[in-house]
């Protein structure tokens, strides 16, 4: 299976870059942060989780450590390679049907923040279909001001910058925004299409494919655990 190309997203650098210009050697190289920890507080200890976008596994390893069971899902053979001790699936999101359901599906990295809309209802649509009952979908949405606080930049612990250089608009309330990840020995950039959804709006689209916000996580907004529109109705 050879991923396709998507319209609007690359990226540069040294080493493998997906079809959504993801580098893969930038990737193995980012540190976790507080998502495993978000993530492990909203569910039961112990669940089996499907990770639709794991990329090389950087939430996974955090999760298996913690306890739980974690099916990887990507596009991308050369992330999956790196991803250890996690049943890999290789298929895009959009259609993805495996013949089970799950306690916690994750939908992170901002991809319900996807240009098309048809390929957001798709990732949602996947969720559902593997939701087990009684489960959760774990969604990572934008921060309020994610496309118009740019430029900007931070200095991760870790010794690299990285900078949201410019988020502009390309028709149809769609953004291409471009980031920079420089290290002391690379650079990698990537651009890709990001859909802003206010909170409302955010909301709405789950209620179109059968889900509701049960709670947000964090104080920001941007961790939600959703359910079935059904569940506790």
């Amino acid at each position: 299976m050879k991923p396709r190309k998507r319209e609007g997203y690359e990226g540069t650098g040294p080493g493998a870059i997906t079809p959504d210009g993801c580098a893969v050697e930038l990737y193995a190289r980012l540190p976790v942060g507080d998502e495993p920890d978000v993530i492990a507080a909203a569910v039961p200890a112990g669940a089996r989780v499907l990770e639709l976008g794991s990329g090389v596994g950087r939430v996974t390893h955090a999760l298996l450590e913690r306890g739980f069971t974690v099916t990887a899902v990507d596009e991308s053979a050369e992330m999956l390679e790196r991803v250890r001790g996690a049943r890999t699936v290789r298929a895009p999101i959009e259609e993805l049907r495996l013949d089970e359901t799950f306690d916690v599906v994750l939908l992170a990295s901002f991809l319900v923040h996807a240009g098309d809309p048809e390929v957001r209802r798709g990732l949602l649509r996947t969720c559902v279909r593997h939701l087990a009952e009684g489960g959760c979908v774990l969604i990572q949405r934008e921060g309020e001001d994610h496309h118009t606080d740019v430029p900007r930049e931070r200095v991760d612990p870790a010794g690299f910058t990285v900078r949201i250089v410019s988020a502009e608009p390309v028709g149809d309330g769609v953004h291409a925004v471009h980031a920079e990840y420089a290290f002391p020995d690379a650079v990698w950039t990537q651009t890709f299409r990001s859909r802003p959804l206010t909170r409302e709006r955010f909301e709405e689209a789950l209620e179109e494919e059968g889900l509701r916000v049960d709670r947000y996580l964090t104080q920001d907004g941007m961790w939600v655990r959703a359910v079935a529109a059904t569940a506790g109705d």
